[in-house]
């Protein structure tokens, strides 16, 4: 299971990316977008994101 973004919440502020134990996200226009090959599921991004946009 990887992470889920919501694009309609999410604005790209950064904040999961900087978190990233593995460099999973990066932000892409105005929504960040998961990498799922690296991805471990660890869900820090998930509670940094202020808008809620990110679920496991």
């Amino acid at each position: 299971m990887v992470v889920n973004v919501d694009t309609d919440k999410c604005t790209g502020c950064g904040a999961c990316v900087d978190v990233c134990p593995t460099d999973s996200l990066e932000v892409e226009g105005d929504v960040v977008v998961v990498n799922e090959d690296n991805c471990i599921d660890c869900g820090v991004c998930v509670d940094e994101c202020p808008t809620q946009a990110l679920e496991m």
